[in-house]
């Protein structure tokens, strides 16, 4: 297995490398093949699990031998040895595919910790002191605060012991439902703080647990921000659709009488339809993103906190931002910084949110070519929440705006993407 990996990645960087060499981006690759830059990035990082016609394509694009992607040379007539090899590779990488769903290369010890608590058996151990509901309750609401502060490296170390204590508690509890609803909790910030680390293969396994408790606490507003949870994933691996008809099955059971429902209700509500907002965007959906984004401005008239800790993260600055996203992913640029000005004034006070409007808005800079805004605005988001730019999708931005800085008038972007540890 450790064999199948490292050919994987072997041929994921030699992809890599005669990108580079021809100084194009992943998106630019990608555009030219008809893909989403997500394909070209998952290969280079040796975790794809494409076709073989894809690989195909992309030595072909690149100029790459096909020999040296594990790739018997075409002809008119494939001879069922070349058919044969190839079938070794497609299952060379399903093999290093698997393994890296286990335990994805380069984990640290406390991600493997996490990635232990969501298999079945014994996971790591708690703390070993008895703790009481509330002492639980706090906890729970300390790993969310962590996660909005984008205190992910700490998050990480956090989790382990405490679904491990979690989980001794709903053996032991007297009051069952609440222990699920705050063990279903834990397991939506693991399956979020998964997604930000781009570990889709363990974010299934934590969402499931997710589910599973929330439907064991029979808390719709648990279940609603179990199922958001889950159509992030659906997002993330390319499965926008089912994200979108999850969310609106889900949230039409939920919404209205917004006068009679409690902060908590209306925050998970209002989180669900700003999820199908993505989901909607993500597929080029402009009907559908508008329906949510109605729905949730309808919510957030009801809805006053704004504090960075569990349930006050929806609010109208939220939505506000989500409709900012959804412009970006249609491509709308102008109109985009055009309603990130005005948050741009505004005080937003999670340090998430206030990373995800930089970054927005530079990705809107991106798209009309002011690289040199993109990237000031990155370095705001940097201010706002460091580990936050360090993710995957942010990283493979400036490495994408760095490879189109070709006569190289921005040193600063270049170090910025060295910085990063992904230079053009």
């Amino acid at each position: 297995m450790a064999d199948a990996h490292g050919e994987a990645r072997r041929i994921g960087e030699r992809i890599r490398r005669a990108r580079v060499l021809q100084r194009r981006s992943q998106h630019d690759v990608a555009a030219a093949l008809g893909y989403h830059q997500s394909k070209v990035s998952r290969l280079e990082s040796g975790r794809g699990t494409e076709a073989i016609r894809v690989l195909r394509a992309i030595a072909q694009e690149l100029n790459i031998p096909p020999l040296e992607l594990g790739l018997a040379t075409p002809s008119q007539d494939v001879s069922a040895a070349d058919q044969e090899a190839d079938d070794m590779h497609r299952r060379t990488f399903l093999a290093a595919s698997i393994a890296a769903l286990a335990a994805p290369a380069g984990s640290s010890a406390s991600h493997t910790a996490l990635v232990q608590t969501l298999l079945p058996g014994p996971g790591p151990a708690g703390t070993g002191g008895p703790q009481d509901t509330a002492v639980l309750y706090e906890r729970v609401g300390s790993a969310l605060r962590l996660f909005h502060a984008c205190h992910y490296t700490e998050l990480e170390r956090t989790l382990p012991s405490l679904i491990a204590d979690l989980r001794l508690a709903a053996g032991d509890a007297t009051d069952r439902d609440t222990v699920s609803r705050l063990l279903a909790t834990a397991y939506q910030t693991t399956t979020s703080l998964l997604l930000k680390q781009h570990d889709q293969g363990n974010a299934w396994l934590a969402v499931g647990r997710a589910m599973a408790e929330a439907e064991r606490s029979g808390d719709p507003v648990v279940l609603a921000s179990s199922v958001r949870v889950q159509a992030h994933v659906l997002v993330r691996e390319k499965h926008a659709t089912e994200a979108v008809t999850l969310v609106r099955h889900t949230a039409d059971q939920l919404t209205g009488s917004y006068d009679r429902r409690s902060p908590k209700y209306l925050a998970a509500v209002g989180l669900l339809l700003l999820r199908g907002v993505t989901a909607a965007s993500s597929r080029g959906d402009r009907a559908a993103t508008k329906e949510f984004l109605s729905e949730a401005k309808e919510v957030s008239r009801y809805v006053t906190l704004d504090r960075p800790d569990a349930w006050a993260t929806f609010s109208p600055t939220n939505v506000a931002l989500h409709e900012l996203s959804a412009l970006v992913a249609f491509g709308d640029a102008g109109l985009a910084l055009q309603a990130a000005r005005p948050l741009m004034r505004r005080h937003i006070p999670v340090p998430e949110r206030r990373a995800a409007l930089w970054v927005e808005a530079a990705r809107a800079y991106s798209q009309q070519g002011r690289l040199a805004d993109g990237y000031q605005a990155l370095r705001i988001a940097e201010t706002c929440a460091a580990q936050d730019i360090r993710r995957p999708d942010v990283r493979n931005l400036v490495a994408d705006m760095a490879a189109r800085d070709r006569r190289r008038t921005l040193p600063e972007l270049h170090h910025f993407s060295r910085q990063l540890g992904v230079p053009a």
